[in-house]
């Protein structure tokens, strides 16, 4: 397993007070901005005439491609110490081919476009990890204190979209979405580079020899992947569980709300308290699984929207506490040259082999099954994590007390 290293902690280091201001406020667009088509796009591709399967097929090319888009965008920015070049190369093909879907009405043109918007779109929030865990190199600042500015962005500009597209109605969402975006864009002046410089550049051909050479990280992101499908499967299909009990679109906007404002003391108290161990972390996602698996158990016993609704707060603990730690987690155990593409593989336990299954057998599932036996089914896949995820960490404890003896 590679070393866990000590870094040097100096109050400010690299860049200034103005660029992780610039940093704070391109979260909370560019999160928020996603936000509306995440919560959205689902209702505005049932609104134009798609079947559920249809739809689940359409976000499960997401993932798909994000398998590639991620290492390939993580290289790159790797290679080119930017992050931030990489950040608006990713929006601006996110904003293009999107102005090109919300054209279209043909399933297959549809989805092939949509596997050209899922390219750009797919790393962007590895990137945007990246970049803050690069700035605040060497510093006292905490990840949790800007990532938060994300969860304010997501919840405030989701609530408010709600009553937005009621009356603007969702054939004119690439409209409010077009407009967030370049405002995203404009925002990206002022950011830092995301350069790291504490080591050099090890070739290429040792690259993926030193990713996959942490025992840990590796088994980590295969046991993410179980607690990772069924969220995939929520987010892609809460917003037509709401729909289908009766909800509307200003339910679905305050859903989303509520599911991202608790976030933030959430990552405030991960700031505060959690410590840079891999023992103190493994314990913390096994207490995050087992908050999934009630998550998912109440969401099967729904009666109306909004039950649905309040259960969402489990959100901010249960997706809020696994990324943190996950984030967390990864940048301990990866090299900080190497730490784009490490955060890009982590995001694949959330947003790629997971969102795949999500897309292809969570649409399945709510047409032919039912959303209730849909989460329970949920549940179970869960508790698969919570085995997986306490084995490992009984045995890192072990290991530990063995070595330290």
């Amino acid at each position: 397993m590679l070393p866990l290293r000590k870094r040097e902690v100096h109050p400010a280091a690299g860049h200034s007070s103005r660029s992780l201001s610039a940093l704070k406020r391109f979260n909370f667009f560019l999160y928020g901005t996603i936000a509306i088509l995440t919560s959205f796009f689902p209702l505005y591709f049932q609104n134009i005439g798609l079947s559920k399967v249809e739809i689940g097929m359409i976000m499960a090319g997401g993932p798909f491609i994000s398998i590639f888009a991620n290492p390939f965008w993580g290289y790159w920015s790797d290679r080119l110490q930017n992050v931030k070049r990489i950040l608006i190369f990713l929006l601006t093909g996110n904003l293009l081919a999107t102005i090109v879907v919300f054209q279209l009405r043909e399933y297959a043109v549809i989805f092939a476009f949509m596997l050209i918007f899922f390219f750009f779109n797919s790393p962007t929030f590895s990137q945007s990890n990246s970049l803050i865990l690069n700035a605040i190199e060497n510093t006292n600042y905490k990840f949790g204190a800007f990532r938060l500015w994300g969860s304010l962005g997501w919840a405030i500009i989701a609530a408010l979209a709600g009553p937005v597209l009621s009356w603007m109605g969702l054939v004119n969402l690439w409209m409010l979405y077009g407009i967030m975006m370049l405002i995203s864009l404009a925002f990206t002046i002022g950011l830092p580079q995301g350069r790291v410089t504490s080591k050099p550049k090890t070739e290429r051909q040792s690259y993926w020899k030193v990713m996959l050479s942490s025992k840990l990280f590796f088994i980590f992101v295969i046991l993410g992947i179980l607690i990772s499908v069924p969220n995939s499967i929520n987010q892609t299909f809460v917003t037509l569980y709401i729909s289908n009990l009766g909800g509307s679109n200003e339910l679905i906007g305050w859903s989303v709300f509520l599911s991202a404002i608790f976030e933030i003391p959430v990552f405030l108290l991960f700031d505060r308290f959690l410590k840079k161990s891999a023992r103190m972390m493994l314990g913390g996602l096994v207490i995050v699984s087992i908050l999934f698996v009630i998550r998912w158990l109440l969401m099967s016993v729904a009666g109306g929207p909004l039950q649905v609704i309040f259960i969402q707060v489990l959100h901010c603990i249960t997706f809020g506490g696994y990324y943190y730690i996950g984030t967390s987690l990864t940048a301990l155990l990866i090299p900080a040259e190497y730490r784009a593409t490490g955060q890009a593989i982590y995001a694949l336990t959330w947003g790629g082999i997971s969102g795949i299954i999500a897309g292809l057998f969570g649409g399945w599932m709510f047409d032919y099954l039912g959303p209730q036996t849909m989460y329970s089914i949920c549940a179970i896949i869960s508790v698969a994590g919570v085995a997986g995820f306490t084995f490992m960490w009984m045995k890192y404890r072990k290991q530990s007390e063995l070595a330290a003896s």
